[in-house]
């Protein structure tokens, strides 16, 4: 696909963690790591860095939810306090991977959408 058709969908390109430009190529190479280029259609992803955006958006929705979770859980069922300790560190972590891939995908994309120029190292 070439720039002439635009952009991939905004949405599906950010949570299934597509290419912005083509929206079927990989955008990550690792867990949250921006490949170099797009394996599809070749797209030069390395300009494109999100900066503490994903962090920042992990921080608030994931702090949100999960005080409200545990306030629920606490409040409905009256866990034991090792209760709490166990469970609420694993969905922290999960639910700020998922966040965080999410929120890197949705800046790369947008910043693509935006043709963001930046100089070349």
């Amino acid at each position: 696909m070439d720039d002439a058709t635009g952009p991939a969908p905004l949405a599906p390109a950010a949570l299934l963690g597509r290419c912005p430009r083509c929206g079927s190529g990989p955008l990550f190479s690792g867990l949250l790591r921006v490949r170099e280029a797009c394996l599809a259609c070749g797209l030069d992803l390395r300009a494109h860095d999100s900066g503490d955006g994903p962090a920042m958006a992990g921080i608030f929705i994931v702090g949100a939810l999960v005080v409200i979770m545990a306030l629920v859980v606490d409040i409905k069922y009256q866990p034991s306090f090792w209760v709490h300790a166990l469970v609420w560190p694993v969905v922290i972590l999960v639910l700020s991977l998922a966040v965080m891939r999410v929120a890197k995908a949705l800046l790369v994309a947008l910043q693509y959408r935006h043709r963001l120029r930046v100089p070349a190292p």
